[in-house]
């Protein structure tokens, strides 16, 4: 059970570091732009969706491992053991949708309770960062 905890908190203080540094970077490149102030703030929509999808492809690296190591758990259903089928349950698991045609079993079934409350964490901090950013930059005139 420790493999489990130590495990499920590396992939999620890589995705929190991950999103810090993003929109840390964000926050730096926006101001030199040179561009109108509407843009800046795709530009950080695009960042923070890059952001999202690195780390909803950490979680699905560590459910790939986890499915295919002894004694992690695994997942069922409709999942034919690619790192493909990973990523869609991971996407899926991320933003809280959840179709449910993929079911985890075992172990591997606390990094999907995680990974629900992380994704929902990041991306309210991705929601608020936004909002911030296009106070400061959204042109009205």
């Amino acid at each position: 059970m420790i493999k489990v905890f130590i495990l499920n908190t590396l992939v999620v203080f890589l995705a929190v570091m991950l999103h810090y540094e993003f929109l840390f970077r964000i926050t730096l490149l926006v101001p030199k732009m040179k561009i109108k102030h509407r843009f800046r703030i795709v530009i950080g929509i695009f960042g923070a969706l890059v952001a999202h999808a690195i780390e909803i492809w950490i979680f699905a690296l560590a459910y790939y491992f986890m499915h295919h190591a002894e004694g992690w758990g695994h997942l069922e259903g409709n999942y034919n053991g690619s790192l493909m089928d990973t990523g869609y349950f991971s996407f899926t698991t991320f933003t809280t949708l959840g179709f449910g045609d993929i079911e985890p079993n075992g172990h591997l079934r606390f990094l999907t309770g995680i990974e629900s409350l992380t994704g929902l964490v990041l991306i309210t901090w991705t929601a608020s960062f936004l909002y911030y950013e296009m106070q400061r930059y959204w042109d009205l005139r």
